[in-house]
Order: C-alpha cells, then sequence, then structure tokens
C-alpha cells in the first residue's frame, strides 16, 4: 500500500476493522438471509468495499435508518447506506446515488382519498418510519396533514391499523408487500418522492475518504456490479442512475 492507501484505510477504519452499518428497517437495501445473515444490495457493496481497501469486514446491523445514520456519525461504525437528504448531509458525506426507489402512500381501500395531492389536509394522519427519509421529506413538505411516527419503516402499517390513521408512508415495495399480505387497503396512483440512496461516511473522516467512497460507487454502478447485484437479490422496482 502506499502512503495515500495507508491514510484512506485510516480513514475508513481507524480501528483496523472496516464496520459496516446494514439497515433492516429498508427491505430493498438489506433482509434477512434463511440463518439471519444479513443479505441484500448494500452487503454487497460493502463486501466489495472491504475488499478493495483489504480490511475485514463487519456487518453492524440497525432496525431503522435513523439509528443507522446516528450510528456512522457517532463513529460507532465506519460507514452506512442511506437515502440522502439534507438534515443528514450536516453531518454525513454522501456518495453520488447507486440506486433509486420511490415513496408511496398507502389507504385503506374505502379512504376518500384517491391522489397524493389529497393527502395533505387538515385532519389526515400518516404514520412514517421515524428518522425515515419519509419522515425527513414529509417533515418539511406536509403543511396541513399531521405525521404520526412508528418506531421503524417495517411497522409502519401496523401502526397505520393499529392507529386507525389515515395514510401510511414508506418504500413501495415494502407497503405493497404489506398490503397483499393483510388485504384491504391499496396504493395511491404514483410516488410522492425519488428517494436517491447512497453510501455515506462521517464528514469527520476528512473529505479524501469521501471522495474515495465517492469514486467507489461511481464505478460500482458503472461496471454494473450494482445492476447485477439487484438482479441477484431479485430486487423489484427500483433504477440504477446513470452516472
Amino acid at each position: 500500500m502506499t502512503t495515500v492507501d495507508r491514510a484512506i484505510r485510516e480513514a475508513f477504519a481507524p480501528s483496523g476493522v472496516l464496520r459496516a452499518s446494514i439497515n433492516f428497517g429498508n427491505p430493498i437495501l438489506a433482509t434477512r438471509g434463511t440463518n439471519g445473515e444479513p443479505r441484500g444490495i448494500s452487503v454487497d457493496l460493502a463486501t466489495e468495499l472491504a475488499r478493495q481497501l483489504e480490511l475485514p469486514l463487519e456487518l453492524v446491523t440497525f432496525d431503522a435508518a435513523g439509528k443507522a445514520v446516528t450510528g456512522v456519525a457517532n463513529g460507532d461504525v465506519d460507514f452506512g447506506f442511506f437515502a440522502i437528504d439534507r438534515v443528514r448531509a450536516e453531518e454525513i458525506a454522501f456518495s453520488n446515488p447507486y440506486v433509486l426507489i420511490q415513496g408511496s402512500y398507502l389507504v385503506r381501500s374505502e379512504s376518500h382519498i384517491r391522489t397524493n395531492a389529497e393527502v395533505d389536509r387538515s385532519g389526515v394522519r400518516v404514520a412514517v418510519g421515524t428518522g425515515s427519509a419519509y419522515d425527513l421529506f414529509l417533515t418539511r413538505e406536509l403543511k396541513h396533514a399531521e405525521i404520526i411516527r412508528g418506531s421503524t419503516s417495517p411497522e409502519v402499517v401496523n401502526t397505520f391499523l393499529r392507529d386507525k390513521l389515515d395514510v401510511a408512508a414508506g418504500v413501495t415495495q415494502q407497503l405493497e408487500a404489506d398490503a397483499q399480505r393483510l388485504g384491504g387497503m391499496r396504493l395511491l396512483p404514483g410516488n410522492f418522492m425519488q428517494i436517491q440512496q447512497a453510501m455515506g461516511i462521517a464528514k469527520s473522516r476528512g473529505i479524501v475518504a469521501a471522495a474515495w467512497l465517492n469514486d467507489y460507487v461511481v464505478e460500482q454502478v458503472r461496471s454494473g456490479f450494482v445492476r447485477d447485484a439487484i438482479a441477484q437479490q431479485q430486487i423489484e422496482g427500483v433504477a440504477v442512475p446513470d452516472l
């Protein structure tokens, strides 16, 4: 390794072990395998990053995006996989996005709400996962509806049903799966936001490490690594950006 390479390795993994934040709160990024082990596109990207840095890899799992962001910002883990958001960007240096996903609204089949525009009205209560990209975005965008925060994004529909709320907001695929499993619900047409999923590292690790991480993501997108990982993980309804 050159001096620069050693500096980058030390910036990424001051403990000598590269600790990746893996968020089970977004099934597009990571799920549990048959034995409970983490699997998914974020695991694939983390594994390849550790290989290129020639560092041992430790996967540190979280059940919500907000907790994963805090882990990286506090230095409890070394990098992670997050939706780009300007609030998170105060502490996290984001790469270019490696995948684009959609955020949708779910309502009961008999709901009078038919369009995304009808959600932001007085008296409408919207369930979101605490600290999720949807929470951060809708906190800024909704002017009249009330946001009700559940514990994690996978629990949004449970919160929506239990508390008799009007709308659930989250990852399109997660909401579709819950609607098919439970019945009596429908997705509103279109999406209320497009989410740019990126890799991120604490800004305190320095601009050189942040730039190196961005170059890594661009390389994995352009080489077809990301597209192949999506196909292998059988992920549907996502797009790979043109970088």
